[in-house]
């Protein structure tokens, strides 16, 4: 399934009516397109950048999340009890260190977005999509 910029910030599969298990948990989507995962972004084993995160939260592959500046894209989405905080999707780009990696996959682990506090190093990869334009240019 295929998710742009809007789906992967604002739809909502964490919401818990559908879930029978409980709380919904911190989800992670990575970007898998032309530009992140790819031969492009050099020196970064994508598929153990994907495994690994997996290991911490469900994780969804998208193709093009049309930030392709930005390549390595992840997008942490809060939690039940993060998005109940009024927390919002995170956007991180240049993930490409296998070390930043290592601090998404701990945040994520304490809860993520609105659940625990963004790890300052994180600040350096936080970024806010730019809204997508329309072929006319509007």
């Amino acid at each position: 399934m295929s998710a742009t910029p809007s789906d992967a910030a604002n739809d909502d599969p964490l919401d818990d009516s559908d879930n029978a298990t409980g709380p919904v948990p911190c989800r992670v989507v990575v970007c898998r397109d032309c530009c992140c995962g790819s031969p492009k972004v050099t020196g970064v084993d994508h598929a153990a950048q994907t495994e690994r995160l997996r290991a911490a939260a469900p994780v969804r592959v998208s193709d093009c999340l049309d930030v392709c500046d930005q390549a390595n894209v992840i997008v942490v989405q809060p939690s039940s009890a993060g998005r109940a905080a009024g927390a919002r999707p995170v956007w991180l780009g240049l993930v490409n260190d296998p070390a930043a990696t290592e601090d998404v996959v701990s945040w994520v682990r304490e809860g993520g977005p609105g659940v625990a506090p963004l790890p300052d190093i994180l600040d350096l990869y936080v970024f806010s999509p730019l809204t997508r334009r329309r072929p006319d240019g509007s």
